[in-house]
């Protein structure tokens, strides 16, 4: 499927907007009949074009959608704090950070550095589209969870390294872990909350 008539650029731009869901490099470039590397190009023109716009390009990991603008983010966030956040407590906040800076991360991981069972927490999030479930590549039996686009989105970022002290705290993880240290969570993410919290939740510092 080839247009002569528009700039790749511009099929990808069209490809995105019409699916309104993530795209991978791979899919797009099948669909498109190029190559993964004239994507990316193609996805580099595209993002320089829309910038100042109201929409911007999201990535994670090898997928790409269509979303808004991270300037925006104040009033996306008006306008979907109620529905995204209700119930979900400082735990499902605490959960949301160790997903964002160590994911993808275990259960066992997430339940350790927590000091607490995670189950219906995480089933929250996933219910909510905050997280998702991956296959562990490392052990087929077992999952990982890791951010989703909604989450990225609602924290008004465009890539989960661009989360504030990314590198710097995302480090502290795998070093605290590896030396069987206790890791102090700190949320960063500012929400109103109505959920009672789980019991033994530590608590969080509500600072973005």
């Amino acid at each position: 499927m080839e247009n002569k008539e528009l700039t790749l650029d511009s099929q990808i731009e069209a490809i995105l907007f019409w699916k309104g869901e993530p795209q991978s490099i791979k899919k797009l470039a099948g669909n498109l009949n190029k190559t993964e590397e004239e994507i990316k190009a193609g996805l580099e023109v595209l993002k320089g074009k829309i910038t100042g716009r109201g929409v911007e390009l999201v990535f994670n990991n090898d997928e790409v959608m269509l979303g808004t603008a991270s300037k925006l983010s104040p009033v996306i966030e008006h306008l979907t704090k109620e529905e995204l956040v209700r119930d979900l407590g400082k735990a499902g906040l605490e959960t949301i950070s160790i997903i964002a800076y160590k994911g993808p991360v275990s259960r066992a991981e997430i339940d350790y550095i927590r000091g607490v069972q995670s189950n219906f927490i995480l089933r929250n999030l996933q219910i909510r589209g905050l997280v998702e479930k991956i296959t562990n590549e490392k052990d087929h039996r077992s999952f990982l969870y890791r951010p989703t686009f909604e989450l990225l989105q609602f924290l008004g970022v465009s890539r989960i390294e661009d989360l504030p002290e990314y590198d710097k705290v995302k480090a502290e993880f795998e070093q605290n872990l590896a030396d069987n240290k206790p890791v102090e969570v700190e949320a960063k993410v500012e929400v109103d909350s109505t959920l009672e919290e789980e019991p033994d939740a530590e608590s969080l510092n509500n600072n973005i």
